[in-house]
């Protein structure tokens, strides 16, 4: 049974303050490490978990922003505020990689020892745990609420999953076979991780801005579910946007021009049913053409 739009939004704000509140716990112990074993790996993460809170903060905000109805000035709503909140976030993933990339370069130039490896352990696997059980939700809540923000947010804690794993190792590493150059070599893998995934990110997200077509599957579903219609009527066209977790589609309908306004009007109607009937929030617009009729269509001009 589908989920309401008030119960999508609660699951937003939960998963949301979820995520804030594990990113400042994760921030506070991971000082804790950094100050008792003078890694750079566990740096690296601390310095992640307070972007992380920057990135949750921004997201919590997006979400209460991106839930408002539509008004008189923002007639498509609210809901790419999550896609902007995807952008700050993808810069600041940038920026804390950066970081991290030049503090490493200059470790390797002078080695510093590490100190008392097992409180480190310990941190990060309690770290790693946590997140574990926090990226399971936020991919659940991602799942039923399409929600972009959500998802940059997931995408941001599964790093993290394999950014722990790999500290985890190099402190295993160093403690047992004391090899400190490995823990710096760890956290130059991160850095660039992670700005690889802030692009990934920034790129999402602009084509969210941008209207980018939704995918192949999405828009060939559209053409089944009119065809399901008793007419089995023809479109072109076709357009597809995401607004923010709600998708809007416009296509014009091929219809017998001999119909009366009121008769096209019905079939319209039954198809938008239907197209609800998979889609319950989308916003659809629908052009009535007469079938046959020639005219200089956008699918003709489009590359």
């Amino acid at each position: 049974m589908p989920l309401t739009q008030d119960q999508i939004n609660r699951l937003k704000k939960i998963a949301a303050t979820g995520s804030i509140s594990l990113a400042i716990i994760l921030c506070i112990i991971k000082i804790v490490g950094v100050f008792y074993t003078g890694s750079l790996a566990v740096l690296s993460s601390m310095v992640d978990s307070l972007s992380d809170i920057f990135a949750s903060l921004v997201t919590f905000i997006a979400i209460r922003i991106s839930v408002r109805p539509a008004s008189c000035s923002y007639r498509y709503g609210y809901g790419k505020a999550e896609a902007l909140s995807a952008l700050f976030q993808a810069a600041f993933i940038a920026g804390s990689g950066a970081f991290i990339l030049y503090d490493a370069f200059m470790r390797l130039q002078n080695p510093t020892p590490l100190h008392q490896t097992d409180i480190g352990l310990a941190i990060m696997i309690i770290s790693l745990l946590a997140t574990l059980v926090l990226v399971a939700f936020q991919q659940y809540v991602a799942k039923i609420t399409k929600s972009q923000a959500i998802s940059a947010d997931s995408l941001h804690y599964s790093v993290d999953i394999l950014t722990n794993l790999s500290i985890i190792i190099s402190l295993v590493i160093v403690h047992f076979w004391q090899i400190v150059w490995i823990d710096t070599l760890m956290a130059a893998a991160i850095s660039i991780y992670l700005i690889y995934n802030a692009y990934k990110l920034a790129l999402d997200a602009s084509g969210l801005l941008l209207d980018k077509e939704l995918s192949e599957d999405i828009r060939q579903s559209i053409y089944a579910i009119v065809k399901k219609h008793p007419l089995s009527p023809k479109i072109h066209d076709l357009r597809t946007r995401n607004l923010g977790g709600i998708y809007m589609f416009e296509f014009h309908l091929e219809l017998d021009g001999n119909l009366d306004l009121y008769t096209a009007h019905r079939y319209t109607d039954e198809i938008e049913a239907l197209i609800r009937g998979v889609y319950p929030d989308a916003q659809i617009i629908i052009h009535q053409d007469p079938a046959g009729i020639k005219e200089d269509r956008l699918d003709n001009q489009l590359v």
